[in-house]
């Protein structure tokens, strides 16, 4: 609040001055403003937890020698611009003709993710029966328990796929993103991010727009 000091001096005969008053700015209501908002930056800061994304690595292997992967198993997802998205399964060898087809998909629920749920269904059911019986309260377990379980039964899944994750260099960072979303949503055990061969490039130059 402001306050005006008004004083006035009057000599007898003298002429009447004009009446000047000095303002002064109560600065004690700041002090209670200034503790509010320090107390609401304090727990919005508290609260706002920062989002990352887990992607789990390789293990070091000191043979330098690629894991070996079944063919059967290993599906290819191909990413170039425009956000379009290409897979094929199996691998793409000119010495070995013929050379997969791709088949063009996207981000949907219908496309790329479907694609992932056919190939990964036992393991993806597996794991959704078990997180609704604990929903339910069926199963009765502390939340690092069920990590450790649910870490177990895709360490120990063998008929899943094998997803192997390439981009080209026209390829947008968003969508590298959108596809390892996709990995988590669709509970894939075994992926990877790895380089474009020769052949996959050739592939896609021909592969319909």
């Amino acid at each position: 609040m402001a306050e005006i000091v008004q004083e006035e001096k009057r000599q007898k005969g003298a002429k009447k001055r004009p009446k000047r008053g000095v303002a002064r700015v109560d600065m004690t209501p700041m002090v209670d403003l200034m503790a509010l908002l320090l107390t609401f930056f304090m727990l919005t800061t508290a609260f706002s937890k920062p989002k990352v994304m887990v992607i789990t690595m390789p293990e070091k292997n000191d043979n330098h020698e690629p894991p070996k992967i079944a063919a059967t198993r290993t599906l290819n997802i191909l990413l170039t611009d425009s956000d379009r998205v290409y897979f094929y399964m199996g691998v793409a060898d000119p010495n070995k003709p013929p050379l997969p087809t791709l088949i063009k998909t996207n981000f949907s629920k219908d496309g790329i993710r479907r694609v992932l749920l056919e190939k990964n269904k036992d393991l993806f059911t597996k794991i959704a029966e078990y997180r609704e019986a604990r929903l339910k309260g069926k199963i009765v377990v502390a939340d690092t328990t069920a990590d450790s379980y649910i870490k177990k039964l895709k360490s120990d899944d063998n008929v899943g796929p094998i997803v192997l994750i390439k981009a080209d260099g026209k390829a947008k960072y968003k969508d590298i993103v959108a596809i390892v979303d996709e990995m988590a949503i669709t509970n894939i055990a075994s992926y990877a991010i790895v380089d474009l061969s020769a052949t996959e490039k050739d592939l896609l130059k021909s592969a319909p727009r």
